[in-house]
């Protein structure tokens, strides 16, 4: 059975980045440090000097040792010592231009995580409907580590095997013959084609060693979460049968993944064999004709030795590099992702005086095919409650997301105090909206911080008079915390009715000129309502309020009663005014009550 994280994402696979890309991307958030950059460039060099000069050293330790030489002991110590201090220096250099560039890397990963984060705040709300939080929060994840590990060993390994690989070569032409030069290529190009052929065919195993441990972990995980049920079925053996099942797969993936990495080492140390045999037997036949010195010999065995040294990693640097150009790719294409609702490049503050909110012949749907409201005009004055009430599906909620600007409406206009929201910045429009949805989700932190989300700068005192406002002050002081209590994982350690206590607190706090209850009671029992309504009235005076509603109940005060019906505007007035006219809120209210009346675990009768 296929399921949605299974499918390829068209968006991602459309977005394809290369390495070139990818470091192209990359660099201005590095060269954001470009001091320590260079000097981690400088160190690199000195660092790859120190270690180059080496094998050169050694050769003149060894010729100053040839018995026809004068002062056998006084030249080789001083060159010994050298030998001692270019050894240090090498490794000195290399671990400080680790540590300057790791500091570039860690800077350049928390700004470009920062702003894939900043940017995912600004994407509209049917992109976050259609994510998946798990996946998305992953993404950036992977990628942050797939780009540290890119330049890492970009900076580390390919760059300078790279250069030594140049260097070596000039010194053999200028040393030797051109002969030196060609074997020298010939074996780095058949190890370097060896290793990217043979890693390409083990990542297959690779791929099924992963999936095979990810099975069997999952089928274990499942199996003990589901204690009871195994239990109650006396299925232990069964779940034995399917984790060892999921085990042997595991075994045999693994044992193809280590049979192909005895390959690739055993190609690899088989390359390196017959090129230092090579190379060492151009050597001979030189010493041998004294071309060479027995110093020269020893030279071409340590510069062979000590480039494949790093080329030994090829393999593993070339699978992760393809690994990581994959995540980052994944989170640079969330930065390719663009909102559908922006900003005018001209747009201004909202300017709310009194808090007039019209909505001008507003049609909207989500697909074509299935328009949600259509040809809807209405009007909450300034101090006014407007409530829309209607049956599930008539668009109630859509209001509210139009008003907030999570979607743009497709005919007509929304207006406040008469300037279209669309040509107004969405901070200020947000900034004069206080919302107090139907289900609050909350923060895993204490009441106080979740109160204090309102208005982050707001100042004790303001807390504290929200707190009283919102009639919180009882059961904060039945909590042995107070309001240092944790809410838990989405506000899980309170009940319903004190999270919605808690978000009408934050909605005083912020204190905005226009508030929206969202259907703020529908998930509340009847005693829990009748407290949180006398608190919604209390806020929702000298404010222009929209409320959506279920319950026709707790809209009876209203100024105005608006009755969707198919995405139209079907009534409109008070509530008697309504009740009069006979029609569908009548039609909705008789029910409602009759439900009521009959209690919840009594049945209309057929």
């Amino acid at each position: 059975m296929g399921t949605i994280s299974k499918r390829p994402d068209a968006a991602k696979a459309a977005s394809a980045f290369s390495l070139g890309q990818s470091v192209r991307y990359i660099w201005p958030y590095l060269w954001a440090f470009k001091q320590h950059v260079l000097w981690a460039i400088a160190a690199l060099i000195a660092a790859k000097a120190a270690t180059l000069a080496l094998p050169y050293l050694l050769k003149l330790t060894i010729d100053a040792m040839d018995p026809g030489l004068t002062q056998v002991m006084t030249v080789p110590v001083a060159l010994v010592l050298w030998y001692g201090v270019l050894r240090f220096g090498s490794v000195f250099l290399a671990e400080l231009r680790d540590a300057l560039f790791s500091r570039v890397t860690e800077h350049a990963m928390r700004n470009i995580g920062l702003t894939v984060f900043r940017h995912l705040h600004q994407l509209d709300l049917s992109f976050h409907l259609n994510r998946q939080t798990g996946g998305v929060s992953r993404d950036i994840e992977r990628g942050l580590q797939g780009m540290s590990f890119l330049m890492r060993f970009l900076m580390f390994n390919i760059v300078p095997t790279l250069l030594e690989i140049v260097l070596v070569l000039a010194i053999f032409a200028g040393l030797f013959s051109l002969w030196y030069v060609a074997a020298t290529l010939l074996a780095i190009a058949g190890y370097i084609a060896f290793t990217f052929n043979v890693t390409e065919w083990r990542n297959q195993y690779i791929r099924e060693a992963n999936q095979a441990d990810s099975a069997s972990s999952t089928r274990a995980v499942e199996s003990l979460l589901n204690y009871e049920t195994v239990k109650y079925f006396n299925n232990e053996g069964y779940e034995a049968s399917i984790y060892d099942s999921h085990l042997q797969r595991a075994e045999q993936a693994k044992l193809k993944n280590r049979l192909s990495l005895l390959a690739l080492n055993s190609g690899q140390a088989l390359i390196i064999a017959l090129a230092v045999t090579l190379l060492m037997g151009l050597a001979a036949r030189d010493v041998v004709a004294r071309q060479l010195t027995l110093g020269d010999f020893a030279m071409v065995n340590a510069y062979m030795l000590q480039l494949f040294i790093p080329l030994n990693f090829l393999g593993f640097v070339y699978r992760e590099i393809k690994r990581s150009l994959t995540d980052l790719e994944n989170m640079l294409g969330l930065l390719n992702q663009r909102s559908s609702i922006t900003d005018k490049p001209d747009a201004c503050e909202l300017q709310v005086s009194g808090g007039r909110v019209t909505f001008s012949d507003v049609s909207f749907a989500y697909q074509p095919n299935r328009p949600i409201l259509q040809h809807c005009h209405f009007e909450i004055a300034p101090g006014q409650k407007l409530a829309i009430v209607g049956t599930s599906g008539a668009g109630k909620s859509t209001v509210a997301r139009l008003l907030f600007r999570f979607y743009d409406v497709q005919h007509g206009a929304i207006r406040i105090d008469g300037q279209d929201i669309r040509d107004v910045s969405q901070d200020s429009l947000r900034r004069a909206i206080a919302v107090v949805p139907q289900d609050t989700v909350l923060f895993n932190s204490s009441i106080r911080d979740n109160i204090r989300y309102g208005r982050p700068d707001a100042s004790e005192q303001d807390i504290d008079q929200a707190i009283d406002a919102a009639q919180l002050r009882p059961f904060i002081l039945s909590l042995p915390d107070g309001d240092q209590s944790l809410v838990g994982e989405r506000g899980l350690k309170v009940s319903g009715g004190e999270k919605q206590r808690i978000a009408i607190a934050r909605v005083l706090l912020k204190n905005a000129p226009i508030l929206v209850f969202d259907e703020a009671t529908s998930a509340l029992d009847s005693g829990v309502e009748t407290a949180v309504l006398q608190a919604l009235k209390q806020l929702a005076r000298n404010h222009s309020t929209l409320v959506i509603a279920h319950r026709l109940s707790t809209i009876t005060d209203a100024d105005q009663i608006l009755v969707l019906d198919q995405g139209r505007v079907a009534e409109q007035g008070t509530h008697q005014q309504l009740l009069q006219q006979q029609g569908l809120y009548a039609r909705l209210w008789r029910m409602q009550q009759a439900d009521q009346q009959r209690g919840p675990d009594e049945k209309p009768q057929s």
